[in-house]
C-alpha cells in the first residue's frame, strides 16, 4: 500500500462491536493542512497585504488553531467514512466528533485514529413464505361499548378539589428525582401522581414503577412533601439512571378527584342527537380498533417465529441510544393499537421495567425486521406516512398538522416510518403465510399453551 493511502484495520471487539484502527500517512495530513492554509490566507483579511497574499507564518499566527482543527475535522471524518464504506460496516450510530478532538494534526506527522463502534448484527433470515399464524376472532365482548363510554366519561370529566385525598385521587405538585450521588435527573414542576385503588400497591412516578407505591405516598394532604424511594429501571432511555438507588420528593401542591361527566354532557359535546347515536360512535370506533388489534397479534406472531429461526448475538448492553430506540418504537405501536396517552404512560413505565431478556427481544426483532425489509425492498411513499398520522390523531381528538407537528418537535417522526416500514414488511409476509382462523378462546388457549 502507497504511503498516500490510509491503512485500515477492524476487530471485532464484542457482539455487534468493532474496533476501526486507521493510520492516516503524514503525506495526506500536510496535504490537508496546506489546503486549509490555502483556503484561510484566500479570505483572510491581514493589515498591511492585499487579500489572498499575506505569508503563511503570519497565516499559522493568526489561525494555526482554526486551520489545525478544520484539517482533522475533514481528515479524520473522511478516514471514518472510507473505513465504513470499503469494509461495508452498517453502523448503528455514529461516533461523537468529542473522541477525536484529542487527536493532533502537524506537518510532517502521520495521524493514528482508534474507535469503537456498534454495528447491526449478522445473521441469516429463513424462508419467508409459508409461514403458520392464527387469526383470532375480533368480534368485541359484549359490554365493551360500556366500559369504552365510562373512558369517555372519565377523560371529559371534571376536577373535584379536595382537602384530603383518598385512593384513588390524584395529586399534582413539584418532583425532583436525584440519586444516590446526589445528581439530579429530573425537576418537574405540575407532576402528576395517581394514588393506587385500595388493594392496589404499586403506582407510578416520573415515569418509573414504584412496587409500593401505596405505602410510600401515603394520602398526603395540600404542602405536604414525601419521599419515595425506587430503583433505578434496567432498560431506562437514561443510562445515568439504570441500576441507580433514586430519591423522589415530591410537593403536593394539588388534591383532586376526577368526576366523570354525565351522559348528557359527553353527547353534547361530541354533537350527537343521543345516547344510542354515541353508542354508535363507539362501538364503530372499537370494531376499528379490533381490526387492528387482530392485525397486530398477527404481525406479532410473525416477529417472534422469525426470532425464533435466528441466532445471533446482540450488544452485551443495551446503551442509551439502543434503549431509547427500543422504546420510542414500542410507544408508536401503542399508539397504532389506539391507547390513550395515560394509559401509554403507564405502559412505558412498565416497558422501563422489563427484564434484560425482555428487553433484548425486542431489539432482536427490530433488527430482524429491518433485514426483512431490506430483503423484500420495501418503499414506503409520503402518503403512507400520512395516513398513520391521520389515523392516530383521530384516535386522540387532534388535528393531522397538530400531531405531525409534535411528532417532528418530539423526534418521533423517524419512529413513525420505522413502524409503517416494519408493519409492511411483515404484511408482505403475512400475504404469504398459511394463516388458520380461530375463535378469541382458541387463540389464547395455544399462544398460552
Amino acid at each position: 500500500m502507497s504511503e498516500s493511502k490510509n491503512t485500515i484495520k477492524i476487530d471485532d471487539v464484542g457482539p455487534c462491536r468493532k474496533r476501526i484502527s486507521i493510520d492516516i500517512p503524514a503525506s495526506s495530513v500536510d496535504e490537508s493542512l496546506a489546503s486549509s492554509y490555502d483556503a484561510v490566507a484566500h479570505e483572510a483579511a491581514i493589515p498591511g497585504f492585499r487579500k489572498g497574499h499575506a505569508p503563511r507564518r503570519l497565516i499559522e499566527k493568526r489561525f494555526g488553531g482554526y486551520v489545525r482543527d478544520e484539517a482533522r475535522q475533514r481528515l479524520v471524518s473522511a478516514a471514518y467514512q472510507e473505513a465504513v464504506e470499503s469494509n461495508d460496516l452498517k453502523v448503528l450510530s455514529q461516533p461523537g466528533h468529542e473522541i477525536f478532538e484529542d487527536i493532533e494534526v502537524e506537518d510532517g506527522k502521520p495521524v493514528h485514529v482508534e474507535l469503537e463502534i456498534e454495528v447491526m448484527p449478522e445473521f441469516d433470515l429463513p424462508e419467508l413464505k409459508g409461514l403458520k399464524v392464527l387469526k383470532p376472532d375480533s368480534t368485541l365482548p359484549d359490554d365493551l361499548v360500556d366500559k369504552e363510554i365510562e373512558k369517555i366519561g372519565i377523560n371529559e370529566g371534571s376536577l373535584d378539589e379536595r382537602e384530603k385525598p383518598e385512593r384513588g385521587d390524584y395529586l399534582t405538585g413539584n418532583a425532583v428525582m436525584t440519586d444516590s450521588d446526589g445528581k439530579e435527573h429530573y425537576n418537574i414542576e405540575g407532576a402528576v401522581v395517581r394514588i393506587p385503588e385500595k388493594g392496589e400497591d404499586e403506582g407510578m412516578i416520573l415515569g418509573v414503577i414504584v412496587a409500593d407505591f401505596a405505602k410510600q405516598i401515603g394520602l398526603p394532604k395540600e404542602g405536604d412533601t414525601k419521599t419515595i424511594k425506587v430503583k433505578g429501571p434496567e432498560q431506562h432511555e437514561m443510562e445515568d439512571i439504570r441500576g441507580k438507588d433514586l430519591t423522589v420528593n415530591f410537593e403536593v401542591v394539588k388534591v383532586y378527584r376526577i368526576v366523570p361527566a354525565p351522559m348528557a354532557d359527553i353527547v353534547a359535546k361530541y354533537g350527537f342527537t343521543g345516547e344510542e347515536q354515541l353508542r354508535e360512535m363507539v362501538g364503530a370506533q372499537l370494531n376499528q380498533r379490533a381490526e387492528v388489534q387482530q392485525q397486530a397479534v398477527m404481525r406479532q406472531q410473525v416477529a417472534k417465529t422469525l426470532a425464533d429461526a435466528c441466532d445471533f448475538e446482540l450488544p452485551a448492553g443495551l446503551t442509551a441510544h439502543q434503549a431509547a430506540r427500543n422504546l420510542e418504537r414500542q410507544r408508536m405501536e401503542l399508539m397504532y393499537r389506539g391507547m390513550q396517552p395515560t394509559e401509554i404512560e403507564q405502559k412505558m413505565a412498565e416497558l422501563r421495567n422489563e427484564s434484560t431478556e425482555q428487553a433484548n427481544v425486542s431489539l432482536k426483532q427490530l433488527f430482524i425486521l429491518n433485514k426483512v425489509a431490506e430483503q423484500l425492498d420495501v418503499q414506503i411513499e409520503e402518503p403512507e406516512i400520512n395516513a398513520q398520522i391521520v389515523r392516530f390523531a383521530m384516535e386522540q381528538g387532534k388535528r393531522p398538522e397538530q400531531l405531525r407537528d409534535e411528532l417532528i418537535k418530539n423526534g418521533q417522526i423517524q419512529t413513525l416510518v420505522q413502524q409503517v416500514r416494519e408493519h409492511k414488511a411483515i404484511d408482505a409476509v403475512l400475504a404469504d403465510a398459511e394463516v388458520e382462523e380461530v375463535s378469541a378462546e382458541e387463540f389464547n388457549k395455544r399462544m398460552n399453551g
